[in-house]
């Protein structure tokens, strides 16, 4: 693989955008409750216009209660560009609820399935034609081939937010230091490590649902992990497993770990009166 390119090809699809809100509930309980009742009705009109085009199509905008002191609400987006995610910015930005609400955080992403495996077959068949990497003609095989990957993995690329009760999201980097360094390790190397990585995830396919998303040039890390489940516990278990393979033992990094619970929208105002009812 030494004459191939060490960049693995990746597809990408949707357009992720993650918000974390603190509410500021002492203005909030200073209002007087018809208007918070205004309010909070016009917010969940808003969210629900947001939250799917139709009753049939897709969940493309959710809303959690977040659990600890990094905020109050985190609101995921799925869309399918980056001015579709800043539209959904500015709309939420037009509710009075947004009087009461501090961005804390951020995160803007896009689906990303890397593509180690195939990668490879590609570059040797680009290679076995004749074809010197990247010039027109590799180019041009290596863009047909992404094609017919994008055509076959579009539901995968443009997933839907799972309906599930809990939200675990965390960005991660690879290490680039002197001493440990990913992006030096030799692309054969890479790929076997992210396959055993891979094969632990698969273990738990039918208890967490996963998104990873790319955010290289877009955030202040690498990649961004959406986990979805049932039960918060595996979110646990799965993560620390994980942390034993090589890849994340030697090369990962980790940023803050964000868990929410699903609040539906319809259920926004219980919420805002100090219920959580699920």
């Amino acid at each position: 693989m030494s004459e191939f390119p060490p960049v693995p090809l990746t597809l990408e699809g949707s357009a992720l955008l993650h918000q974390f809100f603190r509410f500021d509930w002492k203005a909030w309980r200073a209002t007087p409750a018809s208007e918070r009742e205004r309010i909070a009705s016009q917010a969940i009109d808003a969210l629900k216009d947001l939250e799917r085009t139709s009753p049939e199509d897709p969940i493309r905008t959710a809303l959690f209660s977040e659990l600890g002191h990094k905020s109050d609400l985190i609101i995921v987006h799925f869309r399918e560009s980056l001015e579709a995610l800043n539209q959904v910015e500015l709309s939420l930005a037009q509710t009075e609820l947004y009087d009461y609400l501090t961005p804390v955080h951020s995160y803007v992403s896009v689906v990303e399935l890397g593509l180690y495996e195939s990668s490879r077959k590609t570059y040797e068949a680009a290679s076995a034609k004749g074809l010197v990497a990247h010039t027109p003609e590799w180019d041009a095989e290596i863009a047909s081939s992404l094609t017919r990957g994008r055509d076959a993995l579009a539901p995968r690329l443009f997933p839907a937010i799972p309906d599930a009760k809990y939200l675990c999201f965390y960005p991660m980097d690879r290490k680039r230091g002197e001493q440990v360094n990913w992006y030096t390790v030799p692309f054969a190397d890479r790929q076997r490590m992210m396959h055993e990585h891979g094969l632990i995830g698969r273990r738990y396919g039918d208890v967490v649902k996963q998104i990873i998303s790319g955010s290289i040039g877009m955030d202040d890390w690498e990649w961004g992990v959406d986990l979805f489940a049932e039960d918060p516990v595996v979110f646990k278990k799965l993560i620390y497993e994980m942390r034993f393979d090589q890849v994340s033992a030697v090369y990962a990094l980790f940023g803050q770990f964000f868990i929410g619970i699903r609040l539906p929208i319809e259920k926004l105002g219980s919420w805002l009166f100090g219920n959580l009812v699920l």
